[in-house]
């Protein structure tokens, strides 16, 4: 190809033919896209729970596993949060789960909490706040209502959200 020709307009029999590869040529060929089917009518939604629950977003969870540490963050927008391992944060949510393995140093308002491990700071469980038998909440604690399992511990400042309820203050 000299320099004045173009690469573009050059006609395609000046390329040089290229022998089939024996490997590719064993394979069989690719299959052909069909034809496009006639387009039928959108289904009309029903009652089937199975409909409603594919057109809603799925929940955000965000899982902090055992033997990570996540620290110095603000967590915003996550449905769920839960922490096996351990987290110090401010978190504005609508759950947060701590296991067992996991503990929590921080604040948080949600609307459920459920302790199974260890809690360290300020919380307010605007619904409710449990609290498990292996569970240890310790801080500022504000809830709508409390369930607190034989075994469970809860100290600091704690009321409920209204403050009708005298607070109590642990030592």
């Amino acid at each position: 190809m000299k320099y004045t020709d173009n690469l573009f307009n050059r006609p395609r029999d000046a390329r040089v033919p290229v022998r089939p590869d024996p490997i590719l040529s064993s394979r069989p060929p690719l299959a052909q896209p069909a034809a496009p089917a006639a387009v039928s009518p959108a289904p009309t939604p029903s009652n089937d729970s199975n409909a409603t629950a594919s057109s809603a977003p799925a929940p955000s969870r965000l899982t902090v596993g055992p033997n990570i540490k996540l620290r110095g963050v603000e967590i915003d927008d996550c449905d769920t949060l839960v922490v096996e391992g351990r987290v110090e944060a401010t978190m504005v949510s609508r759950e947060i789960q701590i296991a067992e393995t996991g503990s929590f140093s921080g604040k948080v308002d949600v609307d459920v909490a459920e302790i199974r491990g260890a809690f360290q700071g300020e919380m307010t469980a605007r619904r409710r706040l449990v609290i498990h038998a292996s569970g240890r909440v310790n801080g500022k604690i504000r809830y709508g209502k409390v369930n607190v399992a034989e075994g469970g511990e809860m100290s600091g400042d704690v009321g409920t959200i209204s403050g009708d309820a005298p607070t109590v203050r642990a030592a």
